[in-house]
């Protein structure tokens, strides 16, 4: 059973009411930026060394290279296809540059077409009981796996722990670890020619026959079922529980057994995270959380990313820097979105993407940061 409008509508209060009541921290001295890098082999090493000391040199620390995006692998794996070592080209390049490089990877969608034949039954289904696999909500690439099942985690820990295991590297970073969007951020709604008031059942997963069996011998109700609200409520908790038994469980583990730091891309809030993707990353054991605070993918203003950085440093212990989407973004709206970051509490700012950041931008990111310092 998909959340009703009732609960959708209760749970987005409670969320506005922790927004409200959360206090920024205290933010840390100094400022620490990132940058997100897409994967892009064309560039030569002679043009990466140049763009890194770029980066530096307008206080970027750190590079967040995009290695496998759920087909093939950009690093010299031996359990995925491999496209090129495109790591392995940069890594000592950006070392040298005095960059920290967290190597990116997706988490849940699998487009792996030998995983898909050999494993249908790894894939998260929705509240009509639509497979990901071979019907994937919104675009094609959205073939999630289902992150409780422990099949699942062990092959995502696979990945983690074959990048980890990377001497160079700095830290792994994760993306995607979550559900498929239930509710997608409102400036995205005409893209996809939809009114998402509240949750519909085609894009409710979490309803794959081994959850539901799991669920069924904890509560002793089929979701697929009606449920009353006591049990909704559980249904909601027990599938944000996939995700952090996941991290919490197995990925963060792997990656500190290796002496790497981890990090995650997560959607704002916590709260509307808990709602819009089954994201509870307020409970993640992470060693730094990149909130992707996209103000314009919710029709929003630079002062919600001041009010989302509020939320999700007043959440969670660990440093979190304010992701920031370039886009169409003017460069005194740029500042200005680093600046109601850096002022509530976030260590420093996440970009998306490194390609956007033409001169003007680096100066203006350069600036706002040392302003923060002194």
């Amino acid at each position: 059973m998909s959340v009703n409008r009732r609960s959708f509508l209760r749970q987005s209060l409670v969320a506005a009411a922790v927004l409200e009541s959360l206090e920024a921290k205290p933010r840390a001295a100094g400022v620490k930026n990132w940058a997100w890098i897409p994967t892009n082999t064309r560039p030569t090493a002679d043009e990466w060394k140049l763009r890194f000391e770029k980066l530096r040199a307008a206080g970027i620390q750190a590079i967040l290279p995009e290695v496998y995006a759920g087909r093939e692998a950009f690093f010299a794996s031996t359990r995925l296809p491999v496209k090129q070592d495109w790591l392995g080209l940069i890594l000592p390049l950006a070392k040298a540059a005095g960059l920290e490089v967290h190597a990116w990877m997706w988490c849940m969608p699998c487009m792996n077409p030998e995983v898909i034949k050999a494993h249908p039954d790894w894939y998260n289904v929705n509240a009509k009981g639509e497979s990901a696999s071979d019907k994937p909500a919104y675009v094609q690439y959205y073939k999630f796996l289902d992150p409780g099942r422990p099949e699942v985690r062990e092959w995502v820990l696979g990945t983690v722990k074959e990048i980890a295991s990377i001497p160079e590297l700095t830290g792994v970073h994760l993306d995607y670890i979550r559900h498929p969007d239930a509710i997608l951020p409102s400036g995205l709604w005409k893209k996809y020619n939809i009114v998402q008031d509240h949750v519909f059942p085609e894009y409710d997963y979490g309803y794959t026959e081994y959850e539901r069996a799991e669920f069924k011998k904890k509560y002793g109700s089929d979701p697929m079922q009606k449920m009353d609200a006591k049990l909704d409520e559980k249904w909601f908790q027990f599938r944000l529980d996939m995700v952090t038994g996941l991290v919490n469980g197995y990925l963060v583990p792997a990656a500190h057994a290796a002496k790497k730091q981890i990090t995650a891309a997560v959607f704002p809030g916590p709260s509307l995270a808990r709602i819009n993707v089954r994201q509870d990353w307020g409970r993640w054991k992470l060693d730094a959380f990149l909130p992707m605070i996209y103000h314009s993918f919710y029709q929003e203003t630079p002062a919600w990313v001041g009010k989302m950085t509020r939320e999700g440093v007043g959440a969670v212990k660990a440093p979190l820097y304010s992701g920031l989407f370039l886009g169409g973004m003017k460069e005194a709206e740029f500042a200005d979105a680093v600046r109601e970051s850096l002022q509530a509490g976030a260590a420093g700012v996440s970009i998306f993407a490194e390609n956007g950041l033409n001169d003007a931008r680096l100066q203006v990111l350069k600036s706002v940061s040392e302003k923060a310092r002194s």
